[in-house]
C-alpha cells in the first residue's frame, strides 16, 4: 500500500509540474484591431491561432487612432494592426516571427509587413515574392527583422 501512494503521489506531482509549466509556457493574447469586412485579417487571424496564439479581435472603421497610440508609423501601416506582449504587430506577419520577437525582447516598438504582399500569412495566392518584416524604434529608426518567403494556398 505505501509503495502504491508513494507512486500515486509521484505521478500526481508530475501531472501538476506538468501542467503549470504548460500554462508557464502558455501564448499570450494577441489583440487585433481590423476593419468590420475585411478577410485577409480574418486569415491572419486564423494563421495565429493555428500557431497556438489566443486572440481576442475588435472592429474598427478608422484605425489610425489605434496606430497613433500604439506608436506605429505612416510608413510601417499594413492591414490591421494588434498588439501583444508589450509590443505592436502590424499587418500580415507571420506567427513564427511574433513568436521570436516575444523570445528575443528586442528594444523595438514594434514589428511590421506593411502594405498588404500577396504570400503573406493572411494574403496567400499565386505570384507572391519575397518580402520583409520591418522593426522600428523609437528613436523612428527601423530595420529589417527577417526576410519571408511567400506562402501559397
Amino acid at each position: 500500500m505505501r509503495k502504491f501512494l508513494a507512486t500515486t503521489l509521484l505521478a500526481s506531482t508530475i501531472a501538476w509540474q506538468g501542467s503549470a509549466l504548460s500554462a508557464d509556457n502558455a501564448l499570450p493574447t494577441v489583440t487585433v484591431y481590423k476593419t468590420p469586412s475585411c478577410g485577409c485579417c480574418e486569415k491572419w487571424i486564423q494563421h495565429l491561432r493555428e500557431a497556438g496564439f489566443p486572440v481576442e479581435a475588435h472592429d474598427r472603421g478608422n484605425l489610425d487612432r489605434v496606430r497613433s497610440q500604439l506608436g506605429v508609423p505612416r510608413s510601417m501601416a499594413g492591414c490591421h494592426t494588434a498588439q501583444v506582449g508589450g509590443y505592436a504587430v502590424e499587418g500580415h506577419v507571420p506567427a513564427a516571427q511574433i513568436q521570436r520577437l516575444l523570445a528575443e525582447k528586442p528594444e523595438v516598438v514594434g514589428i511590421s509587413v506593411p502594405g498588404m504582399p500577396v504570400g503573406s500569412p493572411g494574403m496567400e495566392g499565386e505570384g507572391g515574392h519575397e518580402y520583409r518584416v520591418m522593426a522600428w524604434r523609437r528613436d523612428g529608426g527601423s530595420s529589417v527583422y527577417s526576410v519571408e518567403q511567400p506562402r501559397a494556398r
